[in-house]
């Protein structure tokens, strides 16, 4: 592999890891606050986009070049697509599950919220298969990022390409990921948030609204979700049962980066898409292999139990 596609893989891998590590960020947010793992989060990224899409377009996707307005909803759309199902998903199949504000665990009944999950994620698939009936379809771009050159690509030392899109995937995605985990940090909600997940009694008694924090969670991580969708769907074709594989590589690296910490989702991703993409590009794997890859990472970080290098429920402020 030359210098050139070696760079160019990585730059493809670094966009395709904002998109993991936006959506892991969601698992590990979640996970944080009440120990669960939402199973449905990989299909709020597909539902988001087929939402918005078929709102704004009013038909069956096509990649149709759009207007300003249509592009700001769409991506409006998408976005807030992904926050709605999530809060669903919350009100529906995860706190009739979870104990009481003042009992000393988060947990609540695992089988319960486990089972509801994934009812809700394959709820969400035969409703959108009812209306979407092929099995991929192209999805337009509303942030028209490939439009900022005349071509679209840029050269790269060595002999490589990369399209314009891509780098503009990567600045967007580093730049929410970023601002989301600083946010969570210094904000009063995100410290109250902090204090909920190490100890949810005395948050309660302290009389922080706990129910409403942990709402207020599986929105944020909806709508990074729909941010992901938004950026790596123009670039594949999406179908609807994308969202299972979406999901599983985006727990993988919530797992890689310490379960409960949302800094090293975000990195998990990064370094997830890299990978993946270094295997596509790669003489001896191929494309063959990109879902191959991620997921056997899944399934040896699971059966090490490892929790990746943080706490699952402690954030260092630094």
């Amino acid at each position: 592999m030359s210098g050139g596609v070696a760079l160019q893989a990585f730059l493809s891998g670094l966009a395709l890891g904002t998109a993991y590590g936006l959506i892991a960020m969601g698992f590990s947010l979640v996970y944080r606050l009440t120990g669960v793992i939402s199973f449905a989060h990989g299909d709020l990224v597909v539902g988001g986009v087929f939402i918005g899409v078929l709102v704004v377009l009013g038909s069956i996707p096509v990649a149709a070049a759009l207007d300003v307005v249509h592009s700001v909803g769409l991506a409006v759309l998408i976005v807030a697509a992904g926050a709605a199902l999530s809060a669903g998903v919350y009100l529906v199949a995860v706190r009739p599950f979870l104990p009481g504000v003042g009992h000393r665990s988060t947990r609540g009944d695992v089988l319960g919220w486990v089972a509801s999950g994934l009812a809700a994620g394959l709820l969400i698939r035969e409703v959108l298969g009812l209306v979407l009936t092929q099995d991929a379809y192209a999805v337009p771009d509303p942030l028209r990022l490939g439009s900022l050159t005349p071509s679209g690509v840029l050269q790269l030392p060595g002999g490589g390409t990369v399209a314009v899109r891509t780098l503009g995937v990567i600045g967007i995605g580093l730049a929410v990921g970023i601002l989301v985990e600083r946010l969570l940090v210094l904000t009063p909600v995100g410290t109250a948030m902090k204090a909920v997940s190490e100890d949810p009694t005395a948050a309660a008694l302290l009389g922080l609204p706990v129910r409403r924090l942990v709402l207020v969670a599986f929105v944020v991580a909806g709508a990074l979700a729909g941010l992901a969708g938004l950026l790596i769907s123009p670039d594949r074709s999406l179908g609807v049962d994308d969202g299972v594989v979406l999901g599983l590589k985006a727990m993988a690296a919530a797992l890689v980066g310490g379960l409960g910490s949302v800094r090293g989702a975000l990195a998990g991703g990064l370094a997830l898409g890299v990978i993946e993409s270094f295997v596509v590009a790669s003489s001896v794997l191929g494309p063959h292999y990109a879902d191959v890859v991620p997921l056997a990472i899944l399934l040896i970080v699971l059966a090490l139990g490892r929790r990746g290098l943080r706490s699952p429920l402690r954030e260092d402020p630094e």
